[in-house]
């Protein structure tokens, strides 16, 4: 059984909150009897992609667990290649993989430098191809990035998705060997479908998005601050079904 912890949009701003917010989720995971098979936060780790915010981050996301990070819109290339993952700074997609002899996880850089919405440019969906190509036809894969490449049916969130989507549906179509798509970005639990395979995006760190029924028609409206940080589980069985579960942690 494969057990993977799937936590996003830590927003870490130099501020207490995020930072005590974010230290309790590390805090439970870390406390946990079990070894995890890895740690995904699929992106928006700083909020001003300042240096000062991704060294906060980088200490914050310390674990015991394999951790494995890719940008959001509020992150720099740059500085998250230099300050999380000890690389030359370059504005190039930062695609990561994680192989295993039981699974793999194809990170894919949705960012779009200036810009909220995402994109997967064609470099990295030659990237894409390439790793679902080279994984082995019975190793599961699974494809994170953290913009959505479908609507949740929450304007806000829907504007500001992943666009052009219909370019990596036609290489899921060509890999039947990836499980699931994950990302984040929309600071709520969801779970849906996006090209015949399950997407499931993983609640906000730093904080939860009211539904458009949650709230009156007023931008201000649409964060809550109140209700405590969450993460997802992702279990993958011996039979390669997908289970999920979502755990709030007290801050």
């Amino acid at each position: 059984m494969i057990v993977i912890a799937h936590l996003s949009d830590l927003h870490i701003d130099g501020g207490q909150r995020s930072i005590e917010r974010t230290r309790a989720v590390m805090d439970y995971l870390e406390e946990l009897p079990y070894d995890l098979d890895a740690v995904l936060v699929s992106g928006d780790i700083a909020d001003h992609a300042l240096p000062a915010e991704y060294e906060q981050a980088r200490r914050l996301l310390a674990s015991r667990h394999p951790v494995l990070v890719c940008p959001g819109n509020h992150d720099e290339r740059a500085a998250f290649r230099r300050c999380l993952l000890g690389q030359p700074g370059s504005t190039a997609p930062v695609n990561q993989v994680y192989r295993t002899a039981d699974f793999v996880i194809a990170l894919c850089d949705s960012s779009v430098p200036g810009k909220d919405d995402g994109f997967l440019d064609d470099q990295t969906l030659a990237w894409l191809e390439d790793t679902l190509a080279q994984a082995p036809a019975r190793v599961p894969v699974l494809v994170g990035f953290h913009h959505p490449p479908t609507p949740l049916h929450v304007p806000f969130v829907d504007g500001i998705r992943q666009f052009g989507a219909e370019r990596l549906a036609a290489i899921a179509d060509r890999h039947p060997n990836l499980a699931a798509f994950l990302c984040g970005h929309a600071h709520t639990p969801a779970a849906t479908t996006f090209a015949g395979r399950p997407l499931l995006v993983a609640p906000g760190v730093v904080s939860t998005l009211r539904l458009p029924w949650e709230h009156r028609a007023h931008p201000e409206d649409h964060v809550h601050l109140d209700q405590p940080p969450a993460l997802a589980f992702h279990i993958l069985d011996d039979e390669g079904r997908l289970t999920t579960h979502y755990r709030c942690v007290s801050d």
